[in-house]
């Protein structure tokens, strides 16, 4: 007897760690945010650029904080001419790419903005994705503290645009070459053992001093139990690395004598000057020798901003949000590829982490969009009268589009314009059709009308948000339920 053929599997649907699916009032937010950084941003005088999500991967440079997996980061594939490409972790290394391809071209300074999502091949956690977006600002070619300045002073004013109030952020300023002045004075050869003092204190914030003290010394051990291996600094040099970063403190003699960390410092009084003249206090943007930035290609200022406000999560949890945004002076990004200094700096946001805090604070409104006005379809032997009605409403810049499903029950058309989130809905039957008529169904108004009506009976008798119009004012009457609801999409 011949065996019954398998049944095929069928392919379980699922989405990688990592990453999210995103649906249209999400997106919308999105397109908001990114309006209001975009309208700062060109106020400033910054112009778009975009660069491909993909570049050889000698280009974007090994600067990822992440060195301890083989690939460091990046997702890569090789060419059909064997040549690494990879996807980009950042849109800074792009740009420099950009800007040394087509330096004769371009003005100096340089000044551009770009956005777009970036990738990065690193352990997902929550809130941590393999994939997010970034909005970028940078100024190419010019080595003048202002240039910093300006950054700073533009990620202040980005923060406001987007509701976060004035108290509730604040742009921290420090200098590598501070903190270069600090690895000259301890002596550290070891590039390994300083990106263990470096990622030390960046935990500042998190791990108070006595945390940091424990990893720049022997190690640390977490709450649950995990051991992380310090920077084996003795007792001494433990100390004269905190009194570098804590605000206030006394220098250390031994700081004294570096001139590239004199250099930071005469940098950030520059650019504490500059920002003060324009009138931004230090509730706005301070000097701040913790701050540090993850990524190995910054070479003086750098700078973070960062959300102060305190909220709770869903389960009513403390949340404080920490960085959304950051940035720095890279002067060796563009010279790798020019072989002659190319003096630059940039801020990033984050858009998809400050879409989160903002959402959490209220400051960004995240219900869907409208949907379309949806023509219902009552007659399937007049398809071609209801697609003119939508042809119509569409020639007047109103967002609509016909019925598609199976036109048999009038309820589940309606059910449809519902979940489309339509703020009304076109019938037309046959005796409204002899009377050269349509009725205009006012979805929004009638949601409302159903939570106070008491039962069906009486919605049967009233009809409520339902009314008659001709033909020939469809449009016009669309229109006036689409101004009663402030819906002014496309209008």
């Amino acid at each position: 007897m011949a065996e019954k053929p398998k049944k095929p599997q069928k392919l379980r649907a699922r989405l990688p760690r990592g990453l999210e699916d995103r649906g249209p009032a999400a997106i919308a937010a999105t397109r908001r945010m990114v309006e209001k950084i975009r309208e700062v941003y060109e106020r400033y005088g910054f112009e778009p650029v975009e660069t491909p999500a993909m570049e050889f991967t000698d280009a974007l440079g090994k600067f990822l904080p992440d060195q301890d997996r083989p690939n460091e980061g990046v997702f890569s594939f090789q060419d059909d001419d064997e040549q690494w490409i990879s996807l980009r972790y950042d849109l800074t290394a792009p740009l420099a790419r950009y800007v040394a391809e087509n330096f004769e071209a371009l003005p100096k300074p340089y000044r551009s903005y770009r956005f777009g999502y970036v990738f990065r091949n690193e352990k997902p956690g929550p809130g941590r994705f393999r994939q997010f977006m970034q909005f970028d600002a940078d100024t190419v070619g010019s080595a003048s503290p202002a240039a910093d300045a300006e950054m700073c002073m533009m990620a202040a004013d980005t923060m406001e645009a987007l509701g976060v109030p004035r108290g509730s952020y604040v742009v921290k300023v420090n200098n590598r070459k501070v903190l270069d002045g600090v690895r000259d004075a301890l002596g550290i050869a070891d590039d390994g053992q300083w990106l263990t003092v470096m990622r030390a204190i960046d935990k500042l914030d998190r791990l108070g001093i006595s945390g940091v003290q424990q990893l720049l010394g022997e190690g640390r051990k977490d709450e649950s139990g995990d051991f992380t291996k310090g920077a084996g600094l003795k007792p001494e040099d433990i100390a004269l690395v905190v009194g570098a970063v804590e605000q206030g403190a006394e220098l250390d003699a031994r700081l004294r004598d570096s001139k590239i960390g004199q250099e930071g410092r005469d940098e950030l009084d520059a650019i504490g000057k500059l920002v003060t003249a324009s009138g931004y206090g230090s509730d706005r943007i301070k000097i701040d020798p913790s701050v540090v930035r993850g990524l190995e290609y910054y070479t003086g200022p750098v700078y973070e901003v960062e959300l102060t406000l305190e909220t709770k999560d869903e389960k009513g949890r403390p949340v404080r949000f920490g960085s959304v945004g950051g940035g720095g002076r890279y002067d060796g990004l563009v010279s790798r590829f020019r072989g002659e200094p190319v003096p630059a700096t940039g801020f990033s946001i984050g858009v998809s982490r400050l879409q989160a805090a903002l959402t959490m604070i209220g400051q960004l409104d995240t219900r869907a969009e409208f949907g379309p006005v949806v023509v219902t379809v009552f007659d399937r032997d007049r398809v071609a009268d209801y697609q003119k009605m939508v042809a119509q409403l569409r020639d007047a810049k109103i967002r609509a589009e016909l019925y598609l499903g199976n036109p048999k029950n009038m309820g589940n058309q309606l059910k449809y314009a519902d979940r489309r989130n339509s703020p009304c809905v076109i019938i037309q039957g046959s005796d409204e059709k002899a009377r050269g008529e349509v009725q205009i169904k006012d979805l929004i108004e009638g949601a409302k009308a159903a939570a106070a009506i008491a039962s069906n009976q009486e919605w049967r008798e009233t009809r409520p948000a339902q009314f008659s119009c001709g033909e020939s004012d469809i449009v016009a009457k669309v229109r006036e339920v689409l101004a009663r609801h402030d819906v002014t999409w496309g209008i």
